[in-house]
């Protein structure tokens, strides 16, 4: 059987939001001690991941969105060096540092080669354990800790650079995935089939685009009706789509114990819900998933709930 791969990289890790900021380079930290006590490790194929093109950024992102990015990193770059600050604020949740441009480049080029790697049939499926996450990056905005969408550029890719016709995101974080799906919405190769606490952040609009499968549910649920809301919701949809490829926004703040968010799973759910994704990848998709890193706050429930996550990915 072949492995499943395991891409991250030490960029990840220098940038930072500044002290306090929930969404800190020690939450790879947390995953890395939970994967080496456990020894799930020695069950992955870890790979340094490629920072991505970005023609393959403009497949998801506005070019003038991407160029403003730049310009500001460059920017703080020359004034750092001239002694002035050391972040720049994009929103009041979210800022760059020095780092945080290749960061990010590196964070979308990981889902990329991941997508070339379980395409290519080198492995089994993939995780890529990155910062910055995603979902939140809209087609011409950087916001809620997100600059780039990993996941939708991965997806995009995978139907332009690989000629796949259907592929399917799921999206299982506390939050809405509203990056994610104002570039999604209305393109039929793609269905976006997300559950998420509401209201909650991000205040806005959610599309009714037919390919988007949207479960907005109150603070306080549990697993147990998250896990019926998806047998009845999710499973027929995702049945009738047959993705040939699936895309995974991981985040694992509807963790009970992740105060990010007042949700009531636990590991036994994303271990549930992985199952059921990887059932649907395996019959219509060759088995391919390609999951990514989105939130997660509480360390020890984000690493626990990775570990389980995983675990399903790699059959131990």
């Amino acid at each position: 059987m072949k492995p499943t791969g395991y891409f991250t990289h030490s960029l990840f890790r220098r940038h930072e939001m500044g002290e306090g900021h929930p969404e800190c380079p020690q939450r790879l930290d947390a995953i890395e001690d939970r994967l080496l006590i456990t020894g799930l490790d020695t069950a992955l194929e870890r790979r340094d991941p490629t920072p991505a093109a970005l023609s393959d950024i403009e497949l998801a992102h506005d070019r003038m969105h991407v160029a403003a990015l730049r310009g500001l990193s460059d920017r703080l770059i020359e004034d750092m060096l001239a002694g002035g600050p050391t972040h720049a604020n994009i929103d009041p949740d979210t800022s760059i540092n020095a780092h945080t441009w290749e960061a990010a480049l590196m964070a979308a080029g990981a889902a990329i080669d991941a997508t070339d790697a379980v395409i290519a049939g080198e492995l089994e499926n993939a995780f890529c354990a990155v910062r910055p996450p995603g979902h939140h990056a809209c087609h011409n905005k950087a916001m809620g800790f997100c600059f780039f969408n990993n996941v939708a550029i991965a997806a995009k890719y995978a139907l332009a650079r690989h000629g796949l016709k259907r592929v399917a995101i799921i999206d299982f974080d506390v939050h809405h995935g509203n990056g994610t799906e104002d570039i999604v919405a209305g393109d039929d190769r793609i269905l976006m089939c997300s559950f998420y606490q509401h209201p909650f952040y991000p205040e806005c609009e959610h599309s009714s685009a037919a390919n988007l499968v949207n479960l907005p549910v109150p603070a306080y649920t549990r697993g147990m009706d998250v896990r019926e809301l998806i047998d009845m919701m999710w499973m027929p949809r995702l049945e009738a789509f047959r993705p040939q490829m699936v895309f995974i926004s991981a985040g694992f703040d509807a963790h009970r114990e992740d105060d990010m968010g007042q949700m009531g799973l636990v590991e036994n759910d994303y271990i549930w819900m992985t199952e059921r994704i990887k059932q649907v990848a395996d019959r219509h998709g060759k088995g391919r998933i390609v999951s990514c890193l989105e939130g997660g706050y509480n360390l020890s429930a984000l690493a626990r709930s990775v570990e389980a996550h995983v675990r399903v990915l790699a059959d131990v």
